[in-house]
């Protein structure tokens, strides 16, 4: 199935040449992201990228300073979105289409200088799911755009967004949104359309195709996650993480195929939130790591193994939990780093996971606030880490007040010790 923008008409040709084209350019070698004392002391468009033979060495390089986050700390809020005029706002808030307290983005992916955002409809009056931000150095709050246009972001039309959870942007530059079809979620769930991935090139912000995953599915799936691989062959993999059928699924793009890996019950204490992260060591060997919210311990599968549909026998019981804490996986970095909180704290860890997966090879990365936890932790913009954090605790509980919820995307750093 190729996904049309209502108001455009593209060929099937096209959409097939440019998919194709998009998918057989080679994958370049990320470069290392680094986690570092002082963002704002490092100039990155002029600072040379590290070996991805050196992605497990954890040196920072720079100095530390009092002030090293303003210039990079970016404000994201419900209040304020583009529109296309004063007139478009008015008739979106007399109808109810836009409640700017009901607005949150809950996860995002970096491309040059650009932040795409997912804003899940988990309550009324989100006018769009998909949305970019422009991160220009100084800009203490940044307006969200819908993206790649307004007419994608229809609520009821199923050839559009319909409620965007996670993202992933690939090394070709494709944007692929997970949308699980249902709205009002924290409300009153509605049905509006089957869910679906939808991949946009970034370039010319074109859709280039669309997925649906109603074959995939059941009656207890609910999908948070999506995360999207590359063999060593080129060709592209995308995996979303099933929490309601305890499953991982595996489409694979070049040639339409789909698998569902169950996972064991013992993976599983009870299906509450399956978090996932993608590594990548430096032989192009990727590993699919993922857990529980409620599980006692980390498990990992290969992707050679995940791209085949091969489960049974696959996954590796990775260890326990430090301290026997519930964690919360935010991210990876594209090379071996795994990041994590615990649930309830913001303090951020680095774990390299060509190590035993033990509390003494954890860092500490950043030392939390009380306000907003942490959501997800993603490489990208000026090369370094950066963290999306929100008060999502709050906002679930009705607790945001008239402003809705607080919202900041800023480069990960650790504290200087006075």
């Amino acid at each position: 199935m190729h996904f049309q923008l209502p108001a455009t008409t593209i060929s099937l040709l096209l959409f097939t040449v440019t998919l194709t084209t998009l998918l057989l350019l080679p994958t370049p070698t990320l470069a290392r992201h680094d986690v570092h004392d002082d963002p704002a002391d490092v100039t990155a468009d002029t600072a040379e990228p590290d070996s991805y033979g050196n992605s497990n060495s954890n040196k920072y390089v720079s100095k530390c300073d009092k002030n090293p986050l303003s210039a990079l700390t970016f404000q994201l809020s419900g209040n304020n979105l583009r529109w296309p005029c004063e007139s478009t706002k008015n008739i979106y808030v007399q109808s109810g289409r836009y409640v700017p307290r009901n607005v949150i983005v809950t996860r995002a992916q970096l491309r040059r200088d650009d932040a795409f955002v997912a804003l899940p409809r988990y309550k009324q009056g989100v006018p769009f799911t998909l949305g970019r931000v422009q991160l220009k150095k100084g800009q203490c709050i940044a307006k969200i755009a819908p993206y790649p246009c307004w007419a994608i972001q229809e609520e009821g039309n199923c050839q559009a967004l319909q409620s965007v959870v996670d993202i992933a942007v690939d090394p070709n530059g494709l944007l692929w949104a997970l949308d699980v079809g249902l709205v009002n979620t924290l409300e009153q769930p509605i049905r509006r359309c089957g869910p679906k991935i939808v991949a946009i090139n970034t370039a010319d912000n074109k859709v280039v195709k669309s997925i649906d995953l109603k074959d995939l599915v059941t009656a207890e799936s609910r999908l948070q996650f999506i995360v999207v691989d590359y063999s060593r062959d080129k060709k592209p993999f995308v995996y979303v993480a099933d929490a309601g059928a305890r499953s991982i699924l595996v489409y694979d793009i070049a040639y339409s195929k789909s698998y569902r890996i169950v996972l064991p019950k013992a993976t599983a204490p009870t299906t509450d939130v399956l978090y996932m992260a993608l590594t990548s060591a430096p032989d192009g060997t990727s590993t699919l790591f993922f857990t529980y919210l409620s599980s006692p311990r980390l498990y990992s599968i290969r992707g050679q193994y995940l791209r085949v549909g091969q489960g049974a026998g696959s996954i590796v019981d990775v260890g326990a939990k430090p301290y026997g804490k519930q964690m919360v996986l935010l991210g990876a970095d594209g090379g071996t780093n795994l990041f994590f909180r615990y649930k309830g704290e913001n303090d951020i860890y680095m774990w390299n996971s060509e190590t035993c997966f033990k509390a003494s090879n954890l860092q500490d990365v950043q030392h939390g606030g009380d306000c907003r936890l942490s959501t997800q932790v993603l490489p990208g913009h000026k090369r370094f880490m950066w963290a999306l954090e929100s008060n999502f605790h709050d906002f679930i509980s009705e607790r945001t007040g008239c402003n809705g919820a607080s919202i900041v995307l800023h480069p990960v750093a650790r504290e200087c010790d006075d």
